[in-house]
């Protein structure tokens, strides 16, 4: 009774994560073949855990609210992305990267990055500072992932029910992903990521256009009746953000017990109306099935 209840609003979501309302997107299915075909990651590895949860949404929303803070970043996502015009596919293109290095084939992995690392080198231009900035320089690529690694890994121990993870174990998976699309000594533990990300604070800045960008995303153009869930998710990722990331932004966190209780509440709601990840349903279907023989 209560998923029938519930199958409007997990439509909603499936649809602003995936462009169609039963979750079936093309990378799922991609996901899926071919069968028996290994890939980057089993479901033993915490990357699947990770990403299978929906803690991700949190996560999500945080590693944009920190890839925001680096100014070249920031200019090539503003210069270069239809994010305002089309906020809902620029989620799905990230969805679709990450679901296809996580869950997909060793092939739909290498293929996803090629991609990505194509669509990278018309990345380029003058950020706001004057300073030339490229999507294909190992530093932006290095604070890309750190920001979105720092985020998942974040928002899984706060809000993750599927299981225990090991930390260092996920930061070690996401780091298979990192050199893949170029980064140079990606962190290997957590103690890495945090020294890392600690590194690179002298270069990050907070000005009218992250202002802006920060106002968008806490605002996004949502549905309507996804609106109040998706204020609490992010007020959740905000308050979880660096101690000094909110020194730089002049707030500091206010989530109460309150709040917390709300943010994982609406996590549980929504796992309970989707059920289970579309994208790591596949990858194990596709483990699970016996090769295809050729002949």
């Amino acid at each position: 009774m209560l998923q029938t209840a519930l199958s409007p609003l997990a439509g909603q979501v499936r649809h602003v994560l995936s462009g169609r309302t039963d979750g079936a997107s093309d990378v799922a299915r991609a996901i899926a073949n071919p069968q028996g075909a290994p890939g980057w990651f089993t479901p033993a590895d915490p990357i699947w855990t990770v990403h299978g949860s929906v803690a991700t949404f949190v996560g999500g929303i945080r590693s944009l609210f920190l890839q925001a803070l680096h100014p070249l970043a920031l200019a090539g996502v503003d210069q270069h992305s239809t994010y305002r015009e089309d906020p809902f596919g620029r989620l799905q293109r990230t969805g679709a990267f990450i679901a296809a290095t996580t869950f997909g084939s060793e092939q739909l992995a290498e293929q996803t990055i090629r991609a990505v690392r194509s669509m990278h080198q018309h990345v380029q231009g003058v950020a706001q500072d004057g300073r030339y900035y490229s999507a294909q320089d190992p530093e932006l690529l290095l604070w890309v992932h750190l920001a979105l690694t720092d985020s998942m890994l974040r928002a899984y121990l706060d809000f993750g029910h599927d299981g225990p993870v090991d930390a260092d174990g996920y930061v070690a998976n996401m780091a298979v992903v990192a050199e893949a699309m170029g980064v140079e000594e990606p962190p290997r533990s957590r103690a890495e990521l945090a020294a890392q990300l600690d590194a690179f604070r002298p270069e990050l800045v907070v000005d009218d256009v992250v202002r802006r960008t920060h106002g968008f995303i806490r605002n996004a153009p949502l549905p309507l009746g996804l609106k109040p869930g998706y204020a609490i998710l992010a007020r959740a990722a905000w308050d979880s953000l660096p101690p000094w990331a909110l020194a730089m932004l002049g707030s500091s966190p206010r989530t109460t017990a309150v709040d917390r209780a709300l943010a994982d509440a609406s996590l549980r709601i929504l796992r309970f109306a989707l059920v289970a990840s579309p994208a790591r349903l596949a990858g194990e279907e596709r483990i699970r099935s016996e090769p295809v023989l050729d002949g």
